[in-house]
């Protein structure tokens, strides 16, 4: 009811109310949220925009599945145990339960199915995960095995999963490996498998006088064959390794040779050096890991009576040191080391079975040096030009 400027209001007090300026509205109520304002209660998470009680929302299944409140089937386990559970619950969880429990067979609406060759106490723990995605950590180390099975049976990979991972971190041992091997390669758990078959190569010859191995070689002889097969190969492929790794170290003792001849002969070291430098004792220390040994030999081949080719083993080597040289080296006319032009002629005329050999040496030096990371002949090969 309006009166001279008032407006009157049954249920409220008057108000003076300007008729030229409209009334400010209201603030709007704040939407009704379980985050109080953005923060998070104890045991609360937020995923996707929604707000969850996650640990009461645990502890009500749980409750649920202890009481088996109004629960509708039946689980039979070993010995006569029985464990009520729900068939909705059971069905969303596990594909295999749901058909299942279609075909399960009981008075009313309450039906039973059999879970037998596991322990009671590890259904029992199965089916707590099944309704609420939690296992308690001694449940978990005493029946992981029959989880395992479990989970795979009636897939259920998260569960399957969590079993996985636990036997790969704390629970395999010699004496048990290759019975978790056999149960992962029925259980179709590949990690596992592989994690199991790599423990064993490594310790094959502890693991092979175990009773878990005399029980393999007797229900599963084509499993302990392909063991011992892949045991084969594997130390075949060692042996590849070490002989690999042996002829790198020898190419690269080579590449630090080359290096410290063109050193030798450029710059020279400690007491010997090219004939117009003079050579003190009290220069800086060498870098040259090889001068040492090379030092020694250069003084024996100046001073040997046999070194012909063919006639001092230690001469020998020396020529070879001066031709590998050459043939590594990017410009004879500037390089200072004995020799080296004299052998890049000597070169066109040797045979062509000599030339592969030489070549493929110096192939494999060269590839030796870029895998340690840093170019061939470089700082030597610089100076010159």
């Amino acid at each position: 009811m309006e009166n001279a400027g008032f407006i009157l209001d049954p249920y409220e007090k008057p108000a003076l109310v300007d008729k030229k300026e409209p009334p400010s509205p209201p603030a709007l109520p704040c939407p009704a949220s379980t985050s109080h304002h953005g923060r998070t209660l104890p045991g609360e998470y937020r995923k996707r925009g929604r707000f969850c009680m996650y640990d009461k929302a645990k502890n009500t299944l749980e409750r649920l599945f202890d009481e088996g409140y109004r629960a509708d089937v039946t689980i039979i386990t070993e010995n006569g145990g029985s464990i009520y559970a729900h068939a909705n619950i059971l069905g969303i969880a596990s594909p295999v339960m749901k058909g299942m429990l279609k075909q399960a067979k009981g008075r009313g609406r309450q039906r039973s199915i059999s879970i037998r060759g596991v322990p009671h106490d590890a259904v029992r723990v199965f089916l707590r995960f099944l309704y609420s995605s939690c296992y308690e950590k001694e449940d978990m180390e005493e029946f992981v095995l029959h989880l395992l099975v479990l989970s795979h049976v009636f897939v259920v990979p998260d569960l399957k999963n969590i079993c996985i991972h636990n036997l790969i971190r704390g629970f395999l041992t010699t004496e048990n490996v290759v019975d978790i091997l056999q149960l992962a390669l029925l259980c179709d758990a590949p990690r596992l498998s592989l994690v199991c078959h790599r423990m064993i190569l490594a310790d094959f010859r502890e693991i092979s006088t175990t009773e878990g191995w005399r029980a393999m070689r007797q229900s599963h002889p084509v499993l302990e064959e392909e063991l011992v097969n892949s045991m084969v190969d594997e130390t075949n492929r060692q042996k590849e390794r070490n002989r690999k790794s042996k002829e790198r170290k020898i190419y690269l003792q080579l590449y630090e040779a080359m290096e410290a001849l063109v050193h030798i002969c450029r710059d020279g070291c400690r007491t010997i050096g090219p004939y117009d430098k003079d050579l003190r004792n009290s220069q800086s220390p060498c870098n040259y890991a090889a001068c040492k040994g090379l030092e020694q030999l250069v003084r024996h081949f100046s001073t040997c009576k046999l070194r012909i080719p063919g006639g001092c083993v230690h001469c020998k080597r020396m020529w070879q040191l001066f031709e590998l040289h050459s043939r590594l080296c990017a410009d004879s006319d500037a390089c200072r080391v004995p020799l080296c032009k004299n052998f890049k002629v000597r070169i066109r005329k040797q045979s062509k079975k000599d030339e592969i050999k030489w070549k493929i040496l110096v192939k494999k030096i060269s590839k030796t040096k870029r895998i340690g990371g840093s170019p061939f002949f470089s700082s030597p090969i610089s100076s010159y030009s």
